[in-house]
């Protein structure tokens, strides 16, 4: 935990110093600190909000991006905007949560009835189920002439924090905190409905609460900087390689792994087109779509296939 402290102090501090703009004391105070703090917020609270997932659904290949919550978050604000567009980014974040938690809950009645647990496929029908939505948000979008703002919101992108527009994220980390607290039932909730259940756990108080984390820290993410895909799936699966399943454990080390990946990835698009900036998004898509692929072959079996058969010893040749 020290080094993940310290590796993240670093990285935190080298952002600090990369910009176009000279460095003063209003562009610290009003960008680049401002910048830091939400790259660490925002990816300390998304990943841990995969951790989150993974335990309710018991799998390890999904997180609120291949659920449907970023989906149907993103389907919440279009609607927002196409109603009420003057409402404050605080009220938008409410909305954009309530349609999170619309979409995660749609996802959880959905993988209920897989008649296989497989864990591959749990997670590609959480990616079917979020493209239909997202299919429906694009249309909608698109005949409304509203794709500029949808894009804004589907690519992650820190270059507009500034501040007095990233307060909120405060909230989103409190939220992951409480995740923190109740870490114990989260783990026990891991063990399945029955397990959980003889142990004395009210298992839709715990579901909820999940949930309701999951659906807070994704609406405030959608809001403030846009959907970071991946991020929930490569901190908690990392961190279960090293130290386990226990949730207490692994909160705080899932909190700093994903906060150095968002610095990472932010100071490698900042600094690969120096002075232009690739938005975030597309260089953790890129890792993130690695490290995803890597543990889908890495764990996918082929069930259907026989088993290979064993040659039959030689027959001894008959003594004469």
């Amino acid at each position: 935990m020290v080094a993940g402290a310290a590796a993240v102090a670093a990285l935190a501090t080298l952002s600090l110093f990369i910009g176009v703009a000279e460095l003063d004391g209003f562009i610290l105070f009003a960008s680049r600190i401002p910048r830091t703090v939400a790259l660490v917020l925002a990816g300390a609270a998304f990943a841990i909000t995969g951790l989150i997932m993974q335990l309710l659904v018991r799998n390890r290949f999904v997180e609120p991006g291949t659920t449907g919550a970023t989906d149907a978050a993103s389907l919440a604000l279009l609607a927002v905007l196409l109603s009420v567009p003057g409402l404050p980014l605080w009220a938008k974040a409410l909305f954009a949560a309530v349609g999170a938690l619309v979409g995660v809950f749609g996802f959880l009645a959905l993988a209920r009835r897989i008649p296989s647990r497989s864990s591959v496929l749990v997670p590609i029908v959480g990616i079917l189920y979020g493209g239909v939505i997202g299919a429906v948000t694009m249309f909608i979008a698109y005949r409304t002439n509203l794709l500029q703002e949808l894009l804004s919101w589907g690519v992650g992108d820190f270059s507009s924090i500034l501040r007095g527009r990233y307060e909120i994220l405060f909230l989103a980390a409190a939220a992951a905190l409480l995740a923190w607290v109740a870490a114990d039932r989260f783990t026990v909730a891991g063990l399945g409905d029955d397990a959980a259940r003889g142990l004395g756990l009210d298992t839709r108080a715990v579901m909820g609460l999940g949930v309701a984390i999951i659906a807070l820290v994704t609406g405030i993410l959608m809001v403030v900087t846009g959907a970071l895909p991946f991020l929930g799936l490569i901190a908690p699966n990392i961190v279960s390689r090293l130290i386990g399943d226990n949730m207490r454990r692994a909160v705080p080390l899932v909190a700093l792994l994903g906060a150095a990946i968002v610095l990472l990835c932010d100071i490698i698009g900042r600094v690969v087109r120096f002075p232009f900036e690739l938005p975030i998004s597309v260089v953790m898509g890129v890792l993130g779509g690695v490290v995803f692929l890597w543990l889908l072959l890495g764990t996918a079996r082929p069930v259907d296939a026989p088993a290979p058969r064993r040659r039959a010893p030689a027959p001894r040749e008959a003594l004469r």
